[in-house]
């Protein structure tokens, strides 16, 4: 049985409820209103533990040189078949976000989704932030969106997440967590526990064939103190700005604010 990050059709779909043009817009405004105007306009992209690689494809398609960066093969190839589907010319490398070297640096590099929870250490985190900081152009910016620390350190922390999504004639109702799945106090990992079922649409409004995927994520949960000091220890970056959500100007959301729901991260070369 494959998990959910071996079926990367089925990952995109549950995913599918963020609106990547409109994020994408939004890291485009943050490079504006972030990066010097000396560094001249954002040519060059790299996105990390990339997976389907949305937002690099997104990216690709508006006219930049955008390459995605996954540890897994079969997101790799997924990302490299819609690219070309898409028409857009995407580079698609396999490799790891603590250890790669890609021999050049980018105007924008952005891990999104929360990705950073796989690397479970604090020098698993640092080493990544030395490879951002090798692949950032000056001037360049890092966004890194993570989840949002009251997700499990708040009153009522929202340990199990629910949600249905269509696309296609295809449903699909997806729980990622459990709970039950709770956070070690010591090490902050939790398993935790992934179902989706995918119903397919049959015709004349019958439900045809469905499908279920079973996972256990562990997750590794960081704090906003703890991220400051892997920055404060990689040495290469420092934090510019911090975000609750996507938005510019006057749609921006502090991480303070009641509707804040990621912790978005935006960092430059030290």
């Amino acid at each position: 049985m494959t998990g959910i990050y071996d079926d990367p059709w089925a990952y995109e779909l549950a995913c599918s409820f963020r609106d990547v043009p409109a994020e994408v817009d939004v890291l485009l405004g943050w490079c504006a209103r972030h990066r010097p105007s000396a560094a001249g306009p954002v040519r060059t992209a790299l996105e990390l533990a990339a997976g389907p690689a949305e937002h690099a494809r997104e990216l690709a398609a508006r006219g930049l040189a955008a390459t995605a960066l996954d540890l897994n093969p079969a997101m790799c190839a997924y990302a490299a078949r819609a690219a070309k589907e898409a028409g857009v010319l995407l580079e698609v490398v396999q490799d790891d976000m603590t250890r790669f070297d890609l021999g050049r640096r980018f105007d924008l590099v952005i891990t999104m989704l929360d990705s950073t929870s796989h690397l479970m250490t604090l020098d698993a985190f640092v080493a990544h932030l030395d490879r951002v900081a090798a692949h950032l152009a000056p001037g360049g910016l890092y966004v890194v969106e993570m989840s949002h620390p009251r997700d499990r350190l708040g009153d009522d922390p929202s340990v199990s997440t629910g949600w249905t999504v269509e696309r296609d004639g295809v449903q699909a109702t997806v729980r990622w967590g459990e709970p039950a799945d709770r956070l070690d106090p010591v090490t902050q990992i939790a398993d935790d526990h992934v179902t989706m079922t995918i119903t397919e649409d049959g015709g004349d409004g019958r439900d045809g064939a469905t499908r279920v995927i079973r996972d256990v994520v562990p997750y590794r949960f960081w704090t906003a103190t703890e991220l400051d000091a892997a920055i404060r220890l990689a040495g290469g970056l420092r934090t510019v700005a911090r975000y609750g959500d996507f938005g510019v100007g006057e749609d921006a959301v502090d991480l303070a604010h009641p509707d804040a729901w990621r912790m978005i991260t935006l960092l430059r070369p030290a």
